[in-house]
């Protein structure tokens, strides 16, 4: 069926573009959200006289994102996770970790316009990450994965413990030798016996 799209979608195309779709996706997706019209004489009256209209709308959203790619590529952007020793990280920076990153920065971006390299990032270093803008545009930032300091709390945790357990261990010791007498005798008892 041919269709023409009234909205941009994702995928198929923008506003103003004549597609041709399955019969099924234009009736039960595209036509009840009105996210396209059918394809007729009508119709595309109504887009050539709207067509300056959509050029128009289309030239400002390629000059945001022309400006959207200067900023996010000018932008540090900097992920702090937990890691072990040897910069292997306690999880993995997906997307969703970069958008919320870039929106700590100001920046609102949908974590599917986001591409790492592989699924994830599992392992401390500097990542070059794509995000895609509108049409063919693609902005190009530098992601610095690095690791959360948690060693250093849990080597303290330990030293307290050691103290605690130095105080405890004279007064379990005199509990403890009687203790140990007591077995001794009755082994003596049963040598005697024999």
């Amino acid at each position: 069926m041919k269709v023409i799209l009234n909205v941009d979608v994702k995928s198929l195309g923008e506003e103003g573009d004549v597609k041709n779709v399955a019969n099924g996706y234009a009736r039960n997706f595209l036509l009840p959200r009105n996210l396209a019209v059918p394809y007729n004489e009508a119709t595309v009256l109504m887009f050539e006289a709207r067509k300056a209209e959509i050029e128009a709308r289309k030239e400002l959203k390629r000059k945001d994102s022309a400006s959207l790619k200067e900023k996010l590529e000018a932008a540090n952007v900097e992920v702090i996770m937990p890691a072990g020793a040897n910069g292997k990280l306690y999880g993995a920076v997906s997307a969703n970790v970069v958008a919320e990153a870039l929106t700590k920065l100001g920046f609102e971006i949908e974590r599917k316009r986001i591409e790492l390299p592989g699924a994830a990032i599992k392992s401390v270093g500097t990542y070059k990450i794509i995000i895609k803008l509108y049409e063919a545009q693609t902005a190009e930032i530098h992601v610095v994965v690095k690791a959360q300091n948690i060693e250093a709390p849990a080597e303290e945790k330990p030293a307290k413990g050691k103290k605690e357990a130095k105080t405890e261990k004279p007064a379990e010791a005199p509990a403890a030798e009687p203790q140990a007498e007591t077995p001794a005798e009755p082994a003596a008892e049963e040598a005697k016996t024999e």
